[in-house]
């Protein structure tokens, strides 16, 4: 039996990476799923099809989550595309890394801050205006909010702040039975800023030596997080913050 049978779930950031594990794994499941993309509607076709191909049901809605009309949109389309919302999942975002404090620019703080901050909280809004009594709401945050990393003050910033946001809902709406949570990866392997193997090197290694596993996370290691958080496993789980960094002290 399909754990996620006859649930509607919305992904946001879908197109590529962990947005695009979670979104095939709760599709494998039998969810309806809403994949979400800002620009990248080849790759979110993509998807589409991937998940098509499962004989789950699947629409891709183009929206930007910086911006709070578009968040309103998605909601909207996609409620009259299956009627209903059961599980959305926070995920668009942007990093940064190799950005010491003393030259960040306003500009690269407003970008990060009007996706990672500003569309997290609308997205999450909109959640818990329109997700189904039992729902579940997910926040896809960063280990950078647990354990400050050199270079990543803007992009560390912009994701903590979300993670207070999920303390306060999940209070707000657990009544409803809604369930309101944070995953925690670890720097993800072949996705974000190491979709290239070779990319961040020095980054890398040090992440790499952080860690006891000797490994970074992979995208699968999240959707298995996102797979509980989504599930009735999870239904007495609530106002929490799980960590997927084995074992990492950065």
């Amino acid at each position: 039996m399909y754990s996620l049978q006859n649930k509607t779930a919305l992904i946001t950031g879908s197109a590529r990476g962990l947005g695009k594990a979670i979104a095939e794994r709760y599709a494998a499941l039998g969810a309806n799923i809403i994949i979400n993309y800002s620009k990248d509607k080849t790759s979110a076709d993509e998807v589409v099809s991937n998940i098509t191909a499962m004989g789950a049901n699947v629409i891709a809605i183009q929206a930007d989550v910086s911006k709070v009309a578009d968040i309103e949109r998605l909601f909207d389309e996609a409620k009259k595309a299956f009627g209903k919302i059961d599980i959305v999942v926070a995920n668009a975002g942007i990093e940064m890394v190799e950005t010491p404090v003393t030259q960040f620019t306003e500009e690269q703080f407003d970008h990060l801050f009007s996706i990672n901050t500003k569309g997290a909280y609308f997205t999450m809004q909109q959640a818990a205006k329109n997700v189904e009594d039992n729902g579940r709401i997910i926040y896809i945050a960063s280990s950078t909010t647990a354990f400050p990393v050199q270079g990543m003050a803007v992009y560390g910033g912009s994701k903590i702040t979300p993670r207070y946001l999920v303390d306060v809902l999940s209070k707000e709406i657990g009544h409803r039975g809604v369930t309101v949570n944070s995953i925690i990866p670890f720097a993800v392997d072949h996705s974000g800023i190491f979709t290239e193997t070779d990319s961040y090197p020095e980054l890398r290694k040090s992440l790499l030596d952080s860690c006891p596993m000797g490994r970074l996370a992979e995208v699968e290691d999240v959707a298995n997080a996102a797979e509980f958080f989504a599930s009735n496993l999870s239904s007495f789980v609530n106002g929490q913050h799980l960590l997927v960094n084995g074992g990492a002290n950065q």
